[in-house]
């Protein structure tokens, strides 16, 4: 495991793992115990990761995992219980209303990053688990990874989740899914739109994610992360005055290094330096 020197002074807790190779970042969820259940010590340190690599241009994706054979089930109900003892203390609803926040703060953040956001969907997406999916670049899924939304059986509501989920497979099919509780396998999270491969075994998953990457390294590194950020702002952002930035910043990206390297590529019959990194 190679770390940057971004990344080699960063102290995280131990709820998540970092691995990196070149521009590649694997963030492991890692409290397989309680099948990566999200507790607030997690929530801040993936936060912790990517506020610290935000401006860091040398890591391209961020690939998102979980350890044990699960993604994440979710809340840590452990949580719950130390925030109804505080909320008790204190006599308001503010624990709840600060943890719940955090968590949306943390979905936003990911969802926002400039790097490649892939996640790797493996028995348990549930809840949280299935929020973090939703704001994934690229979602691959095992066949039977169990999805779901299942806050309204609890008696809660998927506060922070909800608006991510309708962003990803619209309004119609999230009303189905968080109001009945469904739980569905890895075919069906396709179907719906929450991934966008599914695969039969972990050969077969290990493949597609090497094959995954190598796409990934052969997008331009600032082409890329300007993209996605184009692409946030067409949900929220009046045409025109939209279509006029982007075309400055494509005249800016032809006539960029970028822009001259990989048109030089292609007209040499090879590959940008940048497939490199």
């Amino acid at each position: 495991m190679t770390l940057s020197t971004s990344l080699t002074d960063l102290q995280v807790d131990d709820s998540i793992q970092l691995e990196r190779h070149g521009s590649i970042l694997t963030l492991w969820l890692n409290r397989p115990e309680s099948r990566n259940a999200m507790s607030l010590n997690m929530v801040n340190a993936i936060q912790q990761v990517f506020t610290h690599i935000e401006n860091d241009t040398l890591i391209r994706a961020v690939i998102l995992r979980g350890q044990g054979g699960h993604f994440c089930a979710g809340g840590d109900i452990k949580d719950m219980a130390a925030l109804r003892l505080e909320a008790a203390n204190v006599g308001s609803l503010k624990p709840y209303v600060d943890f719940n926040r955090r968590f949306g703060a943390m979905i936003e953040q990911v969802d926002q990053a400039p790097q490649t956001v892939v996640a790797v969907l493996e028995g348990a997406v549930l809840g949280g688990g299935f929020g973090l999916a939703c704001v994934s670049d690229i979602a691959i899924s095992r066949d039977t990874a169990q999805f779901g939304l299942p806050e309204t059986g609890l008696g809660v509501l998927p506060a922070q989740i909800a608006p991510f989920v309708v962003k990803r497979i619209g309004l119609t099919q999230a009303r189905r899914l968080a109001l009945l509780g469904l739980r569905f396998n890895g075919d069906t999270a396709q179907k719906l739109g929450v991934v966008h491969d599914v695969v039969r075994d972990e050969t077969e998953l290990e493949q597609l994610l090497s094959e995954t990457i190598q796409h990934i390294k052969r997008a331009a590194p600032q082409a890329s992360r300007n993209t996605k950020a184009l692409l946030h702002r067409t949900l929220n952002e009046p045409l025109e005055s939209l279509l006029d930035d982007a075309a400055q910043q494509f005249a800016q990206a032809v006539g960029g290094a970028e822009g001259q390297e990989g048109t030089m590529a292609f007209i040499q019959k090879r590959l940008p330096t940048w497939t490199e990194q």
